[in-house]
């Protein structure tokens, strides 16, 4: 059977997202600093970055700006890569990690108040047709909330990786994860109630 380098094992779905496959020789050229294997990789990672990016931060301005910070910082970076993890892995970490550096400087972050970030996510109101829209369920939860519920829930990192990027205990990733999770739950029973 003939597979390429970006499908599954079976051969049969193809890889996407971070989880893709990129050619060792690619990997080399960009750590030479050639511009054209960079050009792939933004070619290959860039939506991903983006697509990240923007369920953490919750907006495509910051997002976009994110996936530009991501790749020149991976230009200044990418000697480091050791391959000790697939480069997709590492590269999702390097955008996780930006998300979050961009919203603590933004002061985002600023409530630690697990309470006060719920109390002030209760103010906002969504319209109807918003409710069962998944990324707009996610815009109702607070900023560090959202970013915990999709860090673990749709990225799968563990509260022990989460609490090391927030500098918090995993006891508060697993505390904001529970209650995130409980305020999602609710708009959707309440959305399906109204209708």
């Amino acid at each position: 059977m003939n597979r390429n380098a970006n499908t599954d094992m079976s051969g049969l779905a193809p890889l996407t997202g971070f989880a893709q496959i990129i050619e060792a020789s690619v990997l080399a050229r960009a750590q030479r600093g050639d511009m054209r294997a960079f050009a792939t990789l933004y070619a290959r990672f860039g939506q991903p970055c983006y697509g990240l990016a923007l369920r953490l931060t919750g907006n495509t301005a910051q997002a976009e700006d994110l996936v530009q910070e991501v790749f020149l910082k991976l230009i200044e970076t990418i000697r480091s890569y050791r391959g000790d993890a697939p480069f997709g892995a590492w590269l999702k970490r390097m955008t996780a990690n930006a998300a979050i550096d961009q919203l603590r400087r933004n002061k985002r972050f600023v409530d630690a108040d697990p309470e006060a970030m719920f109390a002030a996510a209760d103010a906002i109101e969504a319209n109807p047709a918003q409710k069962l829209d998944a990324a707009a369920l996610l815009q109702r939860l607070p900023t560090r909330a959202r970013a915990i519920v999709v860090l673990h829930e749709l990225e799968g990192y563990t509260h022990t990786e989460i609490a090391r990027l927030f500098g918090q205990s995993e006891s508060y990733s697993k505390s904001i994860l529970a209650r995130g999770l409980q305020r999602l739950h609710a708009s959707v029973a309440e959305s399906q109630a109204e209708t």
